[in-house]
């Protein structure tokens, strides 16, 4: 049975640490994505946090709308569970672990989710600006703060 269990809203620091780290390790910048892990512990479930976020929706099962699922949907449901459960195990192995679990988070975003003229880069890019803009709107900013605004290049 799948976990049906809402995720907690990532904070806006989770959220652009996790993807700061992302995006270092897939430029293949060594020292700024060992800043980043050093910067954050809690990397590697912070990376799972974001796996989860991207993995889930693209491969859950189709609403009713879409009409009934064939066996190839629920193969994929199952793949996508398996691949968060194995990479959350995988971050129990601590800091060290961040490294592995964000080269597999970038490879699935490589081969699931950009396009043939896209770069992953691209790909992150977006990713990030969806995944902090909703921490930022589960975790609006205090009254009489500046406004945030993000933008993909």
């Amino acid at each position: 049975m799948p976990d049906t269990t809402p995720l907690t809203p990532m904070t806006p620091h989770a959220a652009i640490s996790a993807f700061n780290y992302l995006r270092a390790v897939q430029a293949e910048d060594v020292d700024a994505a060992r800043e980043f892990a050093g910067a954050e512990p809690r990397m590697p479930e912070l990376l799972v946090d974001v796996a989860t976020r991207v993995v889930v929706p693209v491969t859950a099962l189709p609403s009713a709308d879409a009409g009934e699922p064939c066996e190839d949907t629920f193969a994929l449901e199952a793949l996508g569970r398996v691949f968060v459960t194995s990479l959350r195990i995988w971050a129990q192995a601590g800091p060290d672990a961040a490294e592995g679990i964000a080269r597999a988070v970038i490879d699935f975003a490589a081969q699931f989710l950009t396009e043939d003229h896209e770069d992953v880069a691209d790909t992150l890019r977006q990713l990030e600006a969806v995944g902090v803009g909703q921490a930022l709107d589960a975790h609006p900013a205090p009254a009489g703060s500046h406004p945030v605004h993000l933008t993909v290049v």
